[in-house]
C-alpha cells in the first residue's frame, strides 16, 4: 500500500484500526510491516496494537479523547470523573479519561494520554448514551446520573459524608433525581443507598 492510498482511506478518521486497510488482495503481513515503517518515520501514530492515528500535519479530524477511549476498548463507556467534568458537575479538570467496562480493568498509556478502564459487573453496565461530540465522532458516555453512581460504586468509602462533600458537586439541578433513584433500584446496592441519602442531606443543607 502506498501512502497516498492510506490517506485516501483514513484521511477523515480520527483513529483507525488496521483492519480498515485489509481489503482486496492486500497481504496482512506486508501491511503490518508497512505500518511499522510509517510509525518509525513519524508518518503514523500507533495508539495501541492495530490502532493508529495520523499526525496533526496529515489529519483532517482532531481525535476527541473520549472517542479514543471508546476505540481503545470495545464495550466501554466514559464515566466517573471524566463524565462528571464534561457535564460540569465537578470543578476539577480531569486529565485522565476514565471509562467503565465489563472486561478486565487496565490503565493504558498512549501518545494521546492515559486512559483508565474500571470493571463493573454486566448487570451494572447500563445508563449510557451515544453522543456525537464533533466531526461525527460518536462517543458512548454515561448519563450524569450513572456517572455519579459509577463513581460512588467504584470508590471505597464513598458512603461517607466527608467523601460526598469533597466531591464539591455543582450544577446539581442538571441531575434527574428520578433517574438517579431508578438506577439505584435497578442495582439494589446498599452502599449506594447510603451514599445517595448523604447526598440528599447535603442538597437540603444548601437549599
Amino acid at each position: 500500500m502506498k501512502w497516498d492510498e492510506l490517506l485516501q482511506i483514513v484521511g477523515k478518521e480520527p483513529v483507525f484500526h488496521s483492519s480498515l486497510l485489509r481489503a482486496g488482495s492486500i497481504d496482512p503481513v506486508d501491511l503490518g510491516r508497512q505500518l511499522s515503517r510509517w510509525v518509525k518515520s513519524g508518518k503514523l501514530i500507533q495508539v495501541r496494537r492495530s490502532l493508529y492515528a495520523l499526525p496533526e500535519r496529515y489529519r483532517k479530524t482532531t481525535p476527541h479523547l473520549f472517542h479514543v477511549a471508546n476505540r481503545l476498548k470495545r464495550g466501554s463507556y466514559v464515566s466517573l470523573q471524566s463524565a462528571l467534568e464534561h457535564y460540569g458537575l465537578i470543578p476539577e479538570y480531569v486529565p485522565t479519561v476514565v471509562s467503565v467496562t465489563t472486561g478486565r480493568p487496565e490503565t493504558l498509556s498512549t501518545p494521546f494520554g492515559t486512559f483508565v478502564f474500571r470493571h463493573v459487573k454486566k448487570d451494572l453496565f447500563f445508563g449510557y448514551r451515544i453522543v456525537d461530540f464533533k466531526d461525527n465522532q460518536l462517543v458512548s458516555i454515561a448519563s450524569p446520573e450513572k456517572a455519579l453512581l459509577d463513581l460512588l460504586y467504584l470508590t471505597p468509602g464513598s458512603d461517607n459524608i466527608d467523601f460526598i462533600r469533597e466531591l464539591r458537586l455543582q450544577n446539581l439541578n442538571t441531575i434527574n433525581s428520578t433517574h438517579l433513584k431508578d438506577f439505584f433500584r435497578r442495582t439494589r446496592i446498599q452502599k449506594l443507598k447510603r451514599a445517595l441519602n448523604l447526598l440528599d442531606l447535603i442538597l437540603k443543607e444548601e437549599q
